[in-house]
């Protein structure tokens, strides 16, 4: 039964948020003018699955400009920490495609 209510309230924390960040808001959020690829993928590997180490691991990424992003995107409310401290799982409030911005410099 666990599954089936964490189903529901990421469910009903997608709903809300979509109706607080418009998808091209939160794509300037996670994906601003100048970063990469690899910005939006970690912000979309946040689904409540993976502890942020988990997600540097998998991605490769520098630990402490990460570090610095998740706490942005926490502090904006886009991302939510499921548990205490850096082995909390990472909750985004919806996952997002690649802006149309990047898919050009995503192909080369």
């Amino acid at each position: 039964m666990g599954n089936v209510t964490e189903d529901l309230l990421r469910a009903i924390l997608s709903v809300v948020a979509r109706q607080t960040f418009t998808r091209e808001a939160l794509t300037e959020i996670v994906c601003p003018p100048g970063s990469t690829a690899k910005q939006l993928q970690a912000y979309n590997l946040c689904d409540g699955t993976r502890a942020q180490g988990d997600i540097v691991k998998a991605l490769k990424l520098d630990t402490g400009n990460f570090s610095r992003t998740v706490a942005r995107w926490v502090g904006v409310g886009v991302v939510h920490r499921l548990g205490a401290g850096r082995e909390g799982r990472l909750l985004h409030v919806y996952p997002l495609d690649l802006p149309a911005r990047q898919k050009g410099r995503a192909k080369k």
